[in-house]
């Protein structure tokens, strides 16, 4: 396939399309709007079904009824939208369907902005909705990258049955970049649909999907069901990048936006002679602590660097264990922080302590 010139909503919404996205539903919100355009347009022409719902509440609903099928289904929207979503998430997440949800973030609390923020971290890795649930959470920091785990973020939703999160920002969904997609693979025939989906009351023996559980110890059980799934996905769903960390003394942890100007910050401090790599964590949730566990046992220090007041960095410290001092870099309210700005820190990290 030819490399193209792509805007990061168009890339995502082109490839959920070429993933076998067979409905979706949104309500257009800046700065992700673009993707609901593209969809309005594509769907159609292929047969597929689209629908601007009259809201966030409606569009995630839309999303539950239509993945109780067993159809591959998604949303995108931006940060206020998806604070709408939640309710709908987790009856998702207590059916255990498959769905996909695309969170292009933008500066917040409130209405806030519409330029790029990474405020959603909390909202989104620790569940969002309501109940014990965590959503599968992929972390994109190029349009390439945007396509390939929205398209894997289907067949993720499908293997677990569970609510995957493709969480980008206003960056990259506006920014433009020369990307692959992939080839169009084929809609699903009905006939192949799994044996959980609801059928249609074939034969008048229908299945049923509910996620309410009135006694307490059915609830547990359900519940515990979740926190097995849970520890599969973390023993296998792990993801990350790596950068000049073999002979690092410091380390940069940064994820989507952050993290990819944090590599050109630790490009520069190398050419100074400074020993720092860097960690990008790809997969939220489930979130690489093993991985900055063993890094904790030979770092003199961590930097975390997000655009928001600190959220993954709690997570950072939960992995790093007290073994190094970890420091945070944050802008917020949709400013993204420059390299130089990132690089300064670094040099404060790597500054001789005074006895």
């Amino acid at each position: 396939m030819a490399r193209e010139l792509l805007e990061g909503n168009v890339a995502f919404a082109e490839a959920a399309i070429r993933a076998g996205c067979e409905a979706y539903f949104g309500y257009p919100i800046t700065p992700q709007t673009e993707a609901l355009e593209h969809m309005a347009r594509r769907m159609p022409e292929l047969g597929r079904a689209f629908l601007q719902a009259e809201s966030e509440v409606a569009a995630i609903n839309m999303v539950y009824g239509a993945a109780c099928t067993g159809a591959r289904v998604m949303s995108s929207s931006s940060s206020p939208g998806v604070s709408l979503m939640m309710e709908g998430m987790s009856y998702i997440a207590g059916s255990e369907v498959p769905a996909v949800l695309v969170d292009i973030m933008r500066g917040g609390p409130g209405l806030g902005n519409i330029a790029p923020s990474q405020g959603d971290y909390f909202q989104i890795v620790k569940g969002g909705g309501h109940g014990d649930y965590r959503p599968i959470v992929l972390a994109p920091a190029t349009v390439q990258e945007l396509i390939n785990l929205t398209v894997e973020a289907f067949d993720l939703a499908e293997r677990y049955r569970c609510i995957v999160v493709v969480l980008a920002d206003g960056c990259l969904g506006q920014m433009m970049e020369p990307a692959e997609l992939p080839p169009m693979r084929a809609i699903r025939p009905s006939a192949e649909r799994p044996e959980w989906a609801l059928n249609g009351a074939e034969g008048r023996s229908p299945n049923v999907i509910s996620s309410i559980y009135l006694e307490p110890l059915e609830e547990e059980e359900f519940n515990r069901r979740l926190l097995a799934k849970q520890a599969e996905i973390e023993a296998h769903e792990v993801r990350f990048r790596e950068l000049a960390l073999d002979d690092a003394e410091l380390a940069v942890v940064g994820f989507g936006t952050s993290g990819r100007v944090a590599q050109s910050a630790v490009k520069f401090a190398r050419q100074e002679g400074i020993k720092v790599g860097l960690m990008r964590p790809i997969s939220l949730n489930p979130f690489p602590y093993d991985a900055l566990g063993r890094l904790a046992d030979r770092m003199r220090a961590f930097l975390v660097v997000e655009m928001n007041g600190g959220q993954m960095v709690e997570d950072v410290r939960l992995a790093v264990e007290g073994k190094a001092p970890v420091r945070f870099y944050g802008r917020m309210g949709g400013v993204v922080p420059f390299p130089d700005e990132i690089l300064a820190e670094i040099r404060k990290l790597n500054a001789p302590t005074e006895a």
